[in-house]
């Protein structure tokens, strides 16, 4: 397909009332091109120099200027010697003038024109650099290279920064590099000979583009954004650079870096540093400390530049002044790295596309990211237009009316109309970006309740306030955060419980940023430390747990526990380090696990609904991790030997009702299916393979890692308990329990169920379980064995209180206990403890009213469990309950019965352990005498 001439994509011309020199020659342009060619000259003197010297060039260029664009960025690879300098000139005179044209005509895009102009720069660049580290290695400074090595820089990387790494290089834009070498690349005995050669060779690059000779210049090149340029040489070496950052990396820098990329030499070097520097720059966790940062540095540079008064338009800087370009870039960027961490698809380049994904992800409303992007293309424009005039390196609006007029000209505006718009977008900008830099919360009352000083005198002390800027922001945070505990029911108590919160919080820049960029946070955090002592105090130990409140779909439905293993399968797989995975485990799992607990603790969901989170969570990790360490150990030991292995879930776990504090039950059952062995580079033995597997997942999930322990397993109901092996075969398993197990271990078998691991084996077990649970059995047998174990387990257990809904007569363990005799008794296969009654039922161990009884008292106590485990790790004593805890407790049994106080939630649990005593002691009796 044949290419639009210049002239066929015309949408616009510059306006011009002066006559074009003579020596432009306008005659051996086309028609259609004349009037913009002829104007442009006019206006613009740079410009028309330009077209006196290249018109020969320029005029075949106009027929396809794509095609003569790729052939001056093709140039400079073919340069050398003593041609270099003066083609790398010509090339820069064409590409100035080609996408000037195409810029004033409305040709080209904003993008088409920056693009254009950053890619003669990476393409000058290149060169300059083959050609200073060729010479180099002529004369032998760079040992062990050859001529071939200066294509890839002789071991340097140039970074492009800011606008060049952007791909958004301005009309008379400097070209910020950072060069590094690569240490390895050179011995012990030649490294300093070699770090010599390159520094002369970054040297001579940078000379070879911005030194001003009879054919002008390449490029201003500007070599200060690498580390400490005032001590540092102009080359780098990457080792070095990477020890700066990680010790005295700051934010400004940290931004720089978001535009970054390898434009020169050995790229692959550039690329590993960038990759390196990652957590440098993107932070774990939602950085709104970076606001402060971003907002200091606007400040400065105001300050510095003196730019810091109200917007007049004669000589308004572009860039830096109010409501200019700098102040856009400043939005998205500060916006990208308080979320880049997280969100990997933010980590983009350009501005625009930043607004755009910031916009997509929910991090900026569409309408302010369509308006600032909309700003930025025409104050970019209007940018272009000033420095097209002599190509001078300036950003700012003419201070004379001549001067304005000439810029609406070739902005194809009358002149009244660009300086309304001007004021009208700049006003814009300030107005949008301030409001986002700017604290502009409104003041805050003294609060009414005068809290106890000794308690607020100790927080100085705290961990999270020793900083200088910890206490700074929660000196800012002070007054609204008072305002809220004043509004609790007993103030005293929730700074009590605030208090608390601040004691165990490690570190608190992170915390306090965010809460003061997010008002809405702080009342959430006062509902937990004053409601949940157990969530609190995770909380303080995990604050960033509270990114994920800001950061995602927080309040949206439950995902499920298939989507949630995709998910975290997804996030592992893209990692590769085995320890890095574990630790990603438990920083996406608390996350996800806070989120059901906020959603219990405000009323959003029941202690039935959160149980079953809590277990759709718990199983998606065991689904979503067990691949992983089973690659690490076949990494070692070859893959699983057989048919593999499958953790088959226990208890609450196997019936899909956790708590927040719950423990996973579970067992492993493999099949080797007749193979000896493990075939890999250290072999093992099959069943020592699979219990190294299970040992290896064991401390998978529970052991301490930076980001804390997953889950404490506990394998004690496996054949044989803790004597037995951690992984069982399938046909040991099988033999066992057809032949050996007791009455207990078949109990446990009716709330088993298959979680994770290959789904062939996974419906063996599945198979065999309900064959065992199906085995015929001898009623009075099982109910004595029951009886038994209900007498055992009250001797050697008490309840702890009223609010134990666990352990004692008529309570949950005893619930569940009679409901899997049930079940075995009447051969029910399903896990969940309503069948085991119903069978129990079935089996004439209760009558219908007995089963409704059992069935009330196993809702109404779940909703306890789950509630009282949400609350506190310690056993909760009801007369010693804050009002705040209290409230939630009540409302949250409320859909059990009227109970609007403490003595009538008491009044209520009572009766309904003992009439759920009564119909289990009444159905078990007469086997403890030995009556069928």
């Amino acid at each position: 397909m044949t290419e639009k001439t210049l002239a066929a994509l015309l949408t616009r011309c510059s306006r011009a009332d002066a006559q074009a020199d003579a020596d432009l020659q306008l005659a051996q342009f086309d028609a259609d091109l004349r009037p913009l060619i002829g104007a442009t000259a006019a206006l613009a003197p740079y410009l028309a120099r330009l077209v006196v010297q290249e018109g020969a060039w320029l005029q075949e260029a106009v027929q396809a200027p794509k095609a003569a664009l790729a052939q001056v960025l093709a140039m400079p690879g073919t340069l050398e010697g003593p041609g270099l300098q003066a083609g790398l000139r010509q090339g820069k005179r064409r590409v100035a003038l080609l996408s000037a044209l195409a810029d004033l005509g409305g040709a080209w895009s904003l993008e088409e024109v920056t693009g254009a102009l950053t890619d003669y720069a990476d393409a000058a660049t290149q060169a300059a650099l083959r050609e200073a580290v060729g010479a180099q290695i002529k004369r032998g400074k760079l040992p062990g290279m050859t001529a071939q090595d200066a294509q890839t820089g002789g071991g340097m990387t140039v970074l492009a920064m800011g606008k060049m790494g952007a791909g958004e290089l301005n009309y008379s834009s400097d070209i910020d590099l950072i060069c590094l070498f690569d240490e390895d690349r050179y011995g012990l005995e030649d490294f300093q000979t070699a770090r010599a050669g390159l520094i002369k060779a970054t040297r001579a690059m940078a000379a070879s583009l911005s030194e001003i000779t009879g054919d002008g210049y390449v490029f201003r090149t500007d070599l200060r954004l690498r580390p400490d340029p005032s001590v540092t040489p102009v080359c780098v070496g990457v080792l070095a650079a990477e020890r700066y950052y990680e010790s005295l990396g700051r934010t400004w820098e940290r931004a720089a870096y978001i535009k970054a990329r390898a434009c020169a030499g050995d790229l692959a070097v550039g690329a590993d540093f960038l990759e390196t520097l990652t957590p440098f720059v993107w932070r774990k966790h939602l950085d709104f400390a970076a606001i402060q940062d971003a907002h200091d540095m606007r400040l400065a540079i105001r300050a510095h530049k003196g730019l810091g008064g109200p917007i007049t338009l004669p000589e308004h800087n572009m860039k830096l002044g109010r409501g200019g370009i700098r102040e856009i870039e400043f939005f998205t960027q500060t916006r990208q790295l308080i979320a880049g961490g997280r969100d990997a698809e933010l980590r983009v380049r350009g501005t625009k596309e930043g607004l755009a994904l910031l916009a997509a992800k929910g991090w900026v409303p569409k309408d302010t990211a369509r308006e600032l992007s909309s700003h930025y293309t025409f104050h970019r424009t209007v940018e272009h237009r000033l420095q097209m005039v002599r190509d001078a390196q300036t950003h700012n609006l003419p201070q004379s009316p001549e001067g304005m007029a000439r810029i609406a000209a070739m902005m194809d505006m009358d002149q009244s109309a660009l300086e309304h718009e001007l004021r009208e977008r700049l006003s814009a900008v300030h107005e949008i970006t301030e409001g986002f830099f700017a604290d502009t919360a409104s003041p805050v009352a003294e609060p009414a309740h005068v809290f106890d000083e000794t308690v607020v005198a100790r927080w100085h002390s705290y961990p999270a306030l020793r900083s200088e800027r910890g206490a700074e922001l929660f000196a800012q945070l002070k007054p609204e955060l008072f305002a809220r505990l004043a509004q609790a029911d007993k103030p005293a108590e929730a700074l009590l419980a605030f208090d608390g919160f601040l004691a165990g919080l490690p570190a608190g820049v992170q915390v306090f940023s965010l809460l003061k960029a997010n008002p809405q946070l702080a009342d959430l955090l006062i509902t937990i430390v004053t409601v949940s002592p157990m969530l609190a105090a995770h909380l303080s130990r995990n604050a960033g747990v509270l990114d994920a409140v800001i950061g995602g779909d927080f309040f949206a439905d439950w995902p499920g526990q298939a989507a949630l293993t995709n998910e975290l399968s997804a996030r592992l797989g893209a990692l590769d380090d085995y320890e890095t995975q574990l630790d990603s485990t438990r920083g996406w799992a608390r996350e996800w696990h806070f989120r059901v607990g906020v959603h219990h603790l405000r009323g959003l969901t029941d202690g039935a609904t959160a149980a079953a989170q809590y277990s759709d969570l718990a199983r998606a990790v065991l689904c979503a991790l067990w691949p992983v360490v089973i690659a690490e150990i076949a990494r070692r030991h070859g893959p699983p030997p057989g048919k593999g292995a499958v953790i088959v879930g226990m208890g609450s776990l196997g019936a899909g009702r956790l708590t927040a504090q719950s423990d996973l039950d579970m067992i492993v059952v493999y099949d080797a299916d007749g193979v000896e062995a493990s075939e890999g580079p250290r072999p093992l033995a099959s069943r020592q393979y699979y219990a190294r597997l299970t040992q290896a997942m064991i401390t998978a999930m529970s052991a301490p890692m930076a980001q804390g322990r997953l889950y404490e397993l506990d394998l004690r109901l496996r054949p044989s308990g803790n004597k037995g092996p951690v992984a069982t075969s399938v046909d040991a398993f099988e033999s066992y329990q057809r032949t050996q197990a007791w009455v207990w271990e078949h109990l446990a078998l009716t709330r088993a169920e298959v979680v994770a691991g290959p789904a062939a084996l996974g419906k063996t077990v599945e198979a065999l379980r309900q064959e065992v649970v199906r085995m015929p059995r001898d009623k009075a047998h099982v109910c004595r064995e029951t009886a038994q174990m209900r007498a055992r387990i009250a001797a050697a257990k008490s309840a702890s209180g009223v609010l134990d809904a666990k352990i004692g007569a008529g309570r949950l363990q005893d619930i569940e206990l009679f409901a899997q005799a049930g079940a075995l008794i009447g051969g029910m296969v399903a896990c969940d403890i309503p069948a085991g009654l119903a069978a129990a039922a079935q089996a004439g161990l209760i009558d219908p009213q007995g089963q409704a009884v059992l069935d009330e008292a196993y809702a109404v106590l779940w909703g306890l469990q789950s509630a009282t485990r949400l609350l506190s790790s310690v056993p909760l004593k009801l007369d010693q309950l804050r009002d705040a805890t209290l409230h939630f407790l009540l409302t949250a049994m409320a859909p059990f019965g009227e109970c609007d106080t403490s003595h009538g939630l008491e009044a209520q649990l009572l009766q309904t352990y003992a009439r759920a005593d009564a119909v289990i002691s009444a159905a078990l009796a007469p086997y403890i005498t030995g009556a069928d």
